[in-house]
């Protein structure tokens, strides 16, 4: 079992930038594909990015390529969403996931979940 934590959520100006934190416990994230999703009130969950166990690879929604980057830290369990440039649109309910499957951005796919961490950008 994978525990997901997600933290670095808050309210922020339209231009602003915010930086998200998934942290892991329980078995080692090492060995897993860890991918972001976001879900504002009304609509379904939706892909924002996703980066392979060794952070060779990674893949984004075209809504937010260019101003949200996908990093982490296997020596600390930990995966980062960089985001800038931040619009009301991506306003929402942020979660971080893990799965085996290779960079998938099918939801199904991701076996763990955290909680979410809420993201409001204002105008």
């Amino acid at each position: 079992q994978v525990q997901l934590v997600e933290s670095g959520g808050g309210l922020v100006q339209a231009g602003g930038s915010l930086k998200l934190s998934c942290n892991a416990s329980g078995r080692t994230l090492n060995m897993y594909t860890v991918g972001w999703f976001r879900q504002a009130p009304g609509k379904e969950r939706e892909f924002v990015a996703a980066i392979r166990f060794n952070g060779g690879a990674t893949n984004y929604a075209d809504s937010v390529k260019g101003r949200f980057t996908i990093s982490r830290d296997n020596a600390e369990s930990t995966v980062y969403l960089q985001m800038t440039s931040l619009k009301p649109e991506d306003t929402a309910i942020y979660y971080c996931a893990a799965t085996s499957a290779w960079l998938t951005v099918v939801r199904e796919r991701y076996s763990y979940w955290g909680r979410g961490t809420q993201v409001t950008v204002s105008s």
